[in-house]
């Protein structure tokens, strides 16, 4: 596989066995003998209506116990250089190194990723939207315990384990009333030991920046890993886990693209397309609008819940895919969502050029997650001659 270099600096800091007590880890209780190296890398997917998502990082903490609190001990400490991160620049395969230490050997199942705190005019966390200027990034928790993150971390002895935090900036920034935005992180750990790439490339007219496109790659509706395509049409879909996928291809203005069953194994790159015969030569579109509001019948306020709204697509074989997705402006409830009226297409991987699916045209399932709130479903229909529509939700606990 090509070796990634990360496209900004960002220093990392080694810290030493013998060094892992001063870092304020205090212990950590491994397996009974032995010591290996944990590095840890970050990446992030696409973030839609913003410029820049900027996070500075201070620490990252990792422990055995998936239910340790920050002030238990346990802790090991990977301290790093802190750097203002723009998230938005680690998308196609672009990753940064934050950090890495030696820890004993044993299994690890929670990670915190501290921040730096925002402080008078210095604003290590913010966002710029798009057209806009620079905002604080509120960042209620992370700044202080971290954001907490459970998995399985196996570290052994003699060798390096790698894993990359997969950062969804759309999905983890929430816009409040009066222009504040909040970080409710959406975080993934890619173990890199069992990673691989789905690269390619699609139509250049629908990879430019001003139709929005996204390349995703899902399991059963759910967005496991995406990015924006370069203007070229190419992108790169890496880190992913090993597995099969279903890679989804949006852009405003076109029909969206689906290839089924594209299979990932660890260390190897899995190609959709050339430069001179894309992987989606997509169908022009015009595009209709879904949108309403998210209200809650609750004691979590709208703002804790941060509700998030996705249209899905299913197909007449019944696959189902998801195609835009948006946090709600909990200020006011309300979402719009633009999506294309024509028939989306369809292939299984290596069977030929995707094919319409007209039982699909215009048909939208719309789906809402909050916090504290049972998950909710609804439908919605464009078409040409009726290109709106609404779809209202009250969430219940």
């Amino acid at each position: 596989m090509t070796n990634r270099l990360p496209k900004i600096s960002l220093l990392s800091s080694v810290v030493a066995a013998g060094l892992l007590a001063a870092c304020g880890g205090g212990g950590g209780g491994g397996d009974g003998g032995g010591t290996g190296t944990l590095n840890v890398s970050m990446t992030d997917a696409p973030a839609c209506g913003f410029e820049e998502v900027n996070v500075t990082v201070n620490m990252v903490r990792v422990h055995q116990s998936g239910d340790a609190s920050e002030d238990t001990s346990g802790w090991i400490d990977i301290p790093v250089t802190p750097t203002k991160i723009n998230l938005l620049d680690l998308t196609n395969g672009v990753m940064t190194n934050l950090g890495q230490a030696t820890l004993p050997v044993g299994r690890y199942t929670q990670l915190r990723l501290v921040l730096d705190r925002n402080t008078g005019g210095t604003l290590a966390n913010s966002v710029v939207p798009t057209g806009g200027s620079e905002i604080a990034l509120t960042t209620p928790s992370a700044a202080t315990s971290g954001i907490k993150l459970n998995g399985n971390i196996v570290v052994t002895e003699d060798n390096t384990t790698d894993i990359t935090l997969d950062f969804d900036a759309c999905k983890s920034i929430v816009k409040r009333g009066n222009g504040a935005y909040n970080l409710k992180p959406v975080i993934r750990i890619i173990p890199m030991a069992t990673a691989g790439t789905i690269s390619g490339y699609i139509d250049p007219a629908a990879a430019a920046a001003a139709n929005n496109p996204v390349v995703s790659a899902q399991v059963n509706g759910e967005i496991i890993r995406s990015t924006v395509p370069n203007a070229d049409g190419s992108f790169s879909l890496y880190p992913i886990s090993a597995g099969n996928y279903d890679v989804v291809v949006t852009s405003n203005a076109y029909a969206s693209d689906v290839i089924t069953t594209v299979p990932v194994t660890a260390s190897t790159t899995t190609a959709l397309g050339t430069l001179a015969a894309p992987l989606a030569l997509m169908t022009p579109s015009t595009s209709g609008t879904v949108s309403g509001t998210v209200s809650v019948n609750g004691t979590v306020s709208l703002a804790d819940a941060a509700p998030l709204v996705t249209a899905t697509q299913t197909f007449a074989s019944g696959k189902k895919v998801a195609i835009r997705y948006q946090n709600v402006d909990v200020s006011t409830g309300a979402y719009s969502l633009a999506l294309p009226i024509e028939a989306p297409r369809i292939a299984q991987f290596g069977a030929g050029t995707p094919v319409a699916d007209t039982s699909a045209t215009g048909i939208y399932g719309m789906e809402v997650t909050a916090t504290g709130y049972q998950p909710q479903s609804s439908s919605a229909t464009i078409s040409a001659g009726s290109p709106a529509a609404n779809t209202n939700f009250t969430l219940v606990p």
